[in-house]
């Protein structure tokens, strides 16, 4: 039998980059994935091709800053399966710019993706883990979230915020068998950079010889995750490429 068979888990930020690696990884495992984001054509399409390969995934179209799409999201889950065991909260966006040159929109939209989407997410969630006596909360922070660096300062605050939250939901719910953990990805290969407008950022980037992950060397750090005894709560994983400075 599959290691997470019988398991339902939600990915946010599943339509492409680390969330698609994660919802297939989860899936290999015999989870129930439930697919969000805002870009319904992609989640159809890998939900095509986990069923294609004897998996079960479900569509829900959601907005994380919306938060009558994250209500909605639960209670489709909940509708669905009865149950919720695992979150991921995955989306964000990276909106890098130097503060004297940020726009306010950039930080307000990384601020509500980033941090505020996750929080309400799991709010939303945890009186279904709670109901269920037991559950696993995933965030996808960042190197970001752990040293702040010029330029940066932004998705920085989000990242530190995601880090300070997941610790403190942990010490809330860890004794309702709810386990938490923190996932901080080094430089991985995904479509984040094309999120950043600023010129001058981006012309930096492209002179830069650094090593990248794979959305896939993520995903299994969270399956890996996902998959210890219940006595077992991995709260912190900090992967970064070999190489990376």
């Amino acid at each position: 039998m599959s290691n997470l068979a019988g398991h339902v888990a939600i990915v946010t930020g599943a339509s492409s980059g680390i969330g698609e690696a994660t919802a297939e990884a989860l899936a290999d495992e015999g989870a129930s994935v439930v697919l969000a984001a805002r870009r319904a054509g992609e989640l159809e399409t890998l939900a095509e091709r986990i069923e294609s390969d004897g998996g079960d995934a479900l569509v829900v179209p959601t907005d994380v800053t919306d938060e009558d799409d994250i209500d909605s999201l639960v209670g489709t889950v909940t509708d669905e399966y009865g149950r919720l065991d695992i979150l991921v909260n995955n989306a964000g966006v990276m909106l890098v710019e130097p503060l004297e040159r940020a726009s306010r929109e950039n930080l307000r939209q990384m601020v509500e993706v980033n941090l505020l989407g996750l929080m309400n997410l799991t709010h939303a969630v945890l009186p279904v883990m709670q109901d269920q006596d037991g559950g696993h909360i995933v965030n996808v922070s960042s190197v970001a979230g752990r040293r702040a660096s010029a330029n940066v300062s932004g998705y920085n605050a989000t990242k530190f915020g995601v880090n300070a939250f997941t610790e403190a939901v942990r010490q809330e719910v860890t004794t309702q068998n709810i386990r938490t953990t923190v996932i901080e990805p080094g430089a991985v290969d995904t479509e984040l950079p094309t999120h950043i407008t600023d010129e001058q950022v981006l012309e930096r980037l492209a002179e830069l010889d650094m090593p990248m992950l794979a959305p896939e060397d993520i995903a299994r750090a969270i399956v890996y995750a996902t998959l210890q005894p219940e006595h077992v709560n991995v709260t912190e994983l900090m992967v970064v490429p070999t190489g990376q400075t």
